[in-house]
């Protein structure tokens, strides 16, 4: 359980940060490739269909996803990965949105071909030598070929992925045997250790929403023992699952995860727009304005310092056997 620091348990009238002296003030394709859709002020993927993902890639959604970067390297102690990795040669990251993942590990693994695919080219054109990115749409059958990746990785996908075991297999054979798989994501099933999140708290609706357009889509809802047994079931060895959690807001007492909830609280100024806005008005048939005032009541939520809840972060990585072994 994640310790409240007293300051923030101070002066329960005022449901604002700053009273407990906290500021939480803000801050070579073809054509084709390159169209979006604008829809409600947002800009959104549109060369493999519109329904393939929901969420937007536009300038403020690749500020959100860098800083979520940073988010997830502090919530995991600035670990890139949980793989017990030494001198990979090929680095697969499918979803890999603005990159940064990939340039970090280039940076990282200084000897090692990193490539990144994504259905949006909205990578950076400079980039460490040993690194490079692709237009494509996972999901899909992969060009690679068998064996060729020492760590594939995946991060917060599972908004656009209809067919895990598909996925899996894909990635499964383009991983070379003794080569590592990881999957993170970020658990839509919002948690609280105090009770200080009621049924009607604006997190916790957004959520249920979210998830029911998911499952609308066909999407899964992924928790840790879908995503463990999901390696467990390709026939991966040595698999591991790890739950750590993300607060919202400065609240807690221990510094690194206060900073953790504050930069959360950073994000969550767009980043209730950026999943709820498409899936809302698109999937469930929801009036915009009622959609903006779900997020709305999210982001207000979040920023009030009597509620203490945290989303999970989840990672599960595996090995794939080597040809011969007992459970090839």
């Amino acid at each position: 359980m994640i310790e409240v620091d007293p300051t923030v348990l101070a002066k329960p009238e005022d449901d604002a940060y700053a009273s407990s002296g906290y500021d939480t003030s803000t801050q070579s394709l073809t054509s084709s490739v390159q169209q979006y859709v604008l829809e409600n002020g947002r800009k959104y993927h549109s060369y493999y269909g519109t329904d393939k993902y929901f969420m937007p890639a536009d300038e403020t959604e690749q500020e959100r996803l860098d800083l979520h970067h940073e988010i997830f390297r502090l919530s995991w102690e600035g670990k890139l990965h949980e793989a017990p990795l030494t001198a990979p040669n090929r680095i697969l990251d499918i979803g890999t949105g603005t990159g940064i993942w990939a340039i970090d590990m280039a940076d990282n693994f200084p000897m090692a071909e990193v490539v990144g695919t994504d259905l949006s080219p909205i990578q950076p054109s400079w980039v460490p030598t040993n690194c490079r990115f692709e237009v494509d749409d996972a999901t899909k059958e992969w060009t690679f070929k068998n064996d060729s990746f020492d760590f594939v990785h995946s991060r917060n996908i599972s908004s656009g992925v209809s067919d895990w075991n598909h996925l899996i297999s894909e990635m499964k054979r383009c991983t070379t045997p003794g080569g590592y798989v990881e999957l993170c994501e970020n658990s839509l099933f919002i948690q609280c250790d105090d009770g200080t999140m009621k049924e009607d708290h604006g997190i916790k609706v957004f959520a249920e929403y979210l998830r029911a357009a998911m499952t609308k889509m066909g999407r899964v809802c992924v928790d840790l023992p879908f995503l463990k047994a999901l390696l467990e079931d390709a026939g991966f060895e040595d698999v591991h699952a790890i739950e750590i959690k993300e607060p919202m807001g400065p609240w807690p007492k221990d510094p690194r995860l206060k900073k953790v909830g504050a930069m959360s609280l950073l994000n969550a100024e767009t980043g209730f727009e950026s999943y709820g806005l498409a899936a809302f008005t698109r999937v469930l048939g929801m009036d915009v304005d009622m959609a903006r005032e779900l997020c709305k009541a999210a982001r207000l939520a979040a920023q009030n310092k009597n509620y203490h809840i945290y989303s999970p972060h989840l990672r599960v990585y595996g090995r794939k056997p080597i040809v011969g072994s007992v459970s090839q």
